[in-house]
């Protein structure tokens, strides 16, 4: 059975017009894919209408909440003392959204309780990929 930790979250897209709207997100995290994290939209808080997930790199989250961090399709960095904003890249846009530090944080802490950096099973994940890559040859 995989572990997997979940956390809703409320969060402030931030509009070219710089008006905040609420979104809601779930916070994900699965001891099968450990180096990840995934925020997932639901369908009302995306433009398809269609249930989004995005998936970035555990480290890149714990470093953009002490500094900016990232390049390209995902960026996080810290805003004031209790926000952190966290900005993604799509072919349809960009969105820029703010969540409380504080439920990033909790988040985050909860996943190095179930699996402590540095020991991530890395080699189970490599398997899967080269398995999902050549058609589990």
């Amino acid at each position: 059975m995989d572990l997997i930790i979940e956390q809703p979250a409320h969060a402030r897209l931030i509009t070219p017009d710089d008006v905040e709207l609420p979104v809601s997100a779930v916070l994900r995290y699965t001891a099968h894919d450990p180096l990840a994290v995934f925020v997932v939209f639901p369908p009302e808080a995306t433009l398809a209408g269609d249930e989004v997930t995005w998936t970035f790199a555990r480290a890149l989250l714990d470093q953009g909440l002490r500094s900016p961090a990232g390049r390209g399709d995902v960026q996080i960095w810290p805003h004031g003392r209790t926000r952190t904003v966290l900005e993604l890249h799509s072919p349809c846009g960009l969105a820029l959204l703010q969540f409380p530090t504080s439920a990033l944080r909790r988040f985050l802490l909860r996943t190095y309780a179930a699996v402590p950096a540095g020991l991530e099973d890395v080699g189970a994940v490599v398997e899967r990929g080269l398995s999902a890559l050549f058609g589990g040859v």
